[in-house]
């Protein structure tokens, strides 16, 4: 791992005199601009796909759908009752009013029946043909640049010496959730074991899934590989495990941006925008162990 070092003197939380800390580059170019294009794709990808949903806005188990199958596992939708039009979200055959959010949802007086209220989606209105436009372009920018990133990061050895956890990093999870439970960071060089165990987790797990279930989704692509459905069980269960997987990445998201809070914005966005790192003095530093 390339990086230039520069000591800085830091105020010491036990002593007026500075302590040195040292500046490092810590993300390549290539990591910035992957991570940031990701994240573009991501939420464009997001809004775009809550309005596709909202066409139909159900998700099922195995290879039919529909009144004559009980295999329904969410709804979102809008009823009529004694207090005028609900809205609703069924999960499992359990029913939540989910009023002004999901299933009905509008300025006061306006409102309308829709899966997912108009600020979260791409279109606001409804046009599922744009919609489905924006989707499938940054669909491939993000599974483009992912695969350039695996093979360059593999022949570079970043995946082995950055992010494949090791024997060390295994024996000290249970330190490192104690530390994150108390929002005690250790800013150093290397990622500490949850970092790598989320970052894995969603570049080798979570993304290569979501891209194999939205293909499975494509009739096109149903004829070039026919088997993908019978794998992931069916296209609805294909349909069911795409969005059970953008969850996980809006929760993912989530808690990255509260770490990232959490641990220090600011040197946490000028690592990830100009590549430079500030990290603890050296008798701070835990080489296991790294914010957000």
């Amino acid at each position: 791992m390339e990086s230039v070092a520069m000591n800085q003197p830091a105020a010491s939380a036990d002593s007026d005199a500075p302590k040195a800390t040292t500046l490092i580059y810590r993300q390549s170019a290539w990591t910035r601009l992957t991570h940031w294009l990701w994240a573009i794709s991501l939420f464009f990808m997001l809004l775009s796909g809550l309005q596709i949903f909202n066409a139909r806005p159900q998700l099922y188990l195995g290879k039919q759908s529909g009144f004559d199958y009980n295999n329904t596992i969410l709804a979102i939708g809008a009823e009529n009752t004694n207090a005028g039009p609900r809205g609703y979200t069924e999960i499992l055959g359990h029913r939540f009013d989910t009023t002004g959010v999901l299933g009905w949802s509008g300025a006061a007086g306006q409102e309308t029946p829709r899966a997912f209220p108009s600020w979260a989606t791409i279109p606001s209105y409804y046009d599922l043909g744009t919609a489905r436009v924006v989707h499938f372009f940054f669909a491939w920018v993000l599974t483009t640049t992912l695969l350039v990133w695996l093979v360059a990061s593999l022949a570079n050895g970043h995946i082995r010496r950055d992010l494949a956890p090791r024997l060390d990093d295994l024996r000290r999870l249970p330190q490192d959730i104690a530390n994150h439970a108390r929002l005690k960071f250790h800013h150093t060089r290397e990622y500490n074991t949850l970092q790598k165990m989320a970052y894995g987790g969603v570049l080798f797990v979570l993304l290569p899934l979501m891209i194999l279930t939205g293909l499975a989704m494509s009739p096109s692509m149903n004829s070039v590989l026919p088997f993908l459905n019978d794998l992931l069980g069916g296209r609805q269960t294909a349909r069911t495990i795409h969005f059970t997987v953008m969850v996980l990445l809006v929760g993912f998201f989530i808690i990255h941006i509260l770490m990232i809070v959490a641990a220090g914005p600011i040197n946490e966005l000028r690592s990830i925008v100009t590549g430079w790192y500030r990290t603890d003095p050296p008798h701070h530093a835990k080489s296991s162990e790294r914010s957000a």
